[in-house]
């Protein structure tokens, strides 16, 4: 959500931001004419309950024919008080829907551009590896040694699903745990979170309205192809949709702050749009696994950017623990969210695309987020702010996975694993073909 009062004095910046957002459902004039109306009628309301409040006090010391004249007076005023109410319960309704489309404004470090192939690499990290051998993908190795399915996945579940089984499932879950336990030490509390949310925490995080059709709504179909009776949970996407809204509707206080979550969970996204991108192997899928970091500080510019750039160093230390070659980028305004206001991405290389790949994201909201979930401190001097939110995926798996099995793999087809995750493998150095 944004601040009215911004939008009344620079439209023209909100404007721009749509377009470069390519937000096409928002009207600034539109907002800025029911904002009008409904200022009025708020006047005229208060004018008639003060007109009330001082009869009140009259009447009973008037005469018995001016007293029924003041009352019936005061019935015709109630009565036309309930109208405007209702008028005004209206125009606020329609105004909430606008401003839930509005655009954040990016920062000026934001890159303009029309998609993903307009980002800017900042930098790079690592060596690209070098092979004497022919490579295969990561397919093709999971397949060989046995621990990916992607055929069985889409025979239970349709495509874009799969099994991780035997030592790909204990890889998966060592690279979470490996990133779990170093984001702990680095005094993040886990968050085991609810997978099933209402519309209040989707639209809070700024998912809804506008992206319904990439999340999973949850139903009952009591007969087959029958009429769905929708139990009004959706799926989440990821678990910043639980954790940032975690504090919704309460008041903290700013010696709580910064707040230095993360949420481990499954996600699941329905990928609309995307037929017949990316479709070979586990890169774009509908159900992974994902540790993400949430941030939840003080309104202030600096304290933002001083996150921001924590959480990223984070995901690059897990990368550079696991010794991947990757770059980071500078999203443009037309592959950023509704709400972002800077965002970078981390790709990391993968040989069988002989590119980086999209593997982490990090994200500034500022307040956006914030207020609307109404998330709110105390700052020292007792005044209510809200709070700014910032998230970052530190790792998500089987994506990850992708470059781990490609870039470790050997010329017999085996994959050796990386050495810091060996401990949670019960020391074991390779995968390989039973």
């Amino acid at each position: 959500m944004i601040d009215i009062n911004l939008l009344r004095e620079h439209p023209e910046l909100f404007k721009k931001a749509a377009v470069s957002k390519k937000i096409e459902e928002f009207d600034p004039k539109k907002i800025l004419d029911l904002d009008e109306q409904r200022r009025n009628l708020i006047q005229k309301i208060e004018a008639i309950k003060a007109e009330k409040n001082k009869a009140s006090k009259e009447i009973p010391n008037l005469q018995e024919a001016e007293k029924q004249k003041a009352i019936q007076k005061m019935q015709e005023i109630g009565g036309n008080q309930k109208d405007l109410e209702e008028k005004l319960n209206h125009i606020e309704n329609d105004l909430k829907k606008l401003l839930l489309r509005a655009p954040g404004i990016p920062s000026k470090e934001t890159p303009e551009g029309k998609d993903d192939t307009e980002n800017i690499e900042l930098y790079k990290q690592g060596v690209l590896p070098k092979f004497d051998f022919q490579i295969k993908d990561h397919v093709e190795l999971g397949e060989k040694l046995d621990i990916i399915d992607i055929k069985r996945g889409v025979k239970i579940s349709g495509s874009r699903f799969y099994f991780l089984k035997g030592d790909g499932a204990r890889l998966e879950m060592a690279v979470l745990m490996y990133t779990l336990n170093k984001l702990v030490s680095k005094g993040f509390t886990p968050f085991i979170v609810p997978l099933l949310v209402g519309y209040e925490a989707m639209m809070g995080t700024s998912y809804f309205p506008g992206g319904e059709e990439q999340a999973y709504a949850l139903g009952v179909d009591k007969e087959s192809n029958g009429q769905i009776i929708s139990d009004e949970k959706y799926l989440i996407g990821t678990s910043e949709v639980s954790v940032t809204s975690y504090h919704r509707d309460e008041i903290l206080k700013e010696e709580e702050l910064p707040k230095l979550y993360c949420g481990i969970s499954p996600c699941f996204r329905r990928e609309a749009g995307t037929y017949g991108k990316d479709t070979h192997g586990l890169y774009r899928i509908h159900q992974f696994q994902k540790i993400e970091q949430v941030i939840i500080c003080k309104n202030d510019e600096k304290e933002s950017q001083k996150m921001h750039a924590m959480i990223l160093k984070n995901a690059e230390e897990v990368l550079q623990d696991l010794e991947l070659p990757y770059r980071v980028v500078a999203v443009c305004t037309g592959d950023m969210g509704q709400g972002q206001y800077y965002k970078n991405d981390i790709e990391t290389w993968m040989p069988s695309r002989n590119s980086y790949g999209e593997t982490h994201s990090c994200s500034t909201f500022h307040d956006f987020q914030a207020r609307r979930l109404n998330l709110k401190y105390k700052d020292k001097d007792g005044q209510i702010k809200f709070c700014h939110t910032l998230n970052n995926t530190c790792i998500a798996s089987p994506r990850i996975l992708i470059p781990i099995l490609e870039i470790y793999q050997n010329q017999d087809g085996s994959v050796t694993i990386p050495k810091v995750l060996r401990d949670y493998m019960g020391g074991k150095e390779k995968i390989e073909k039973k």
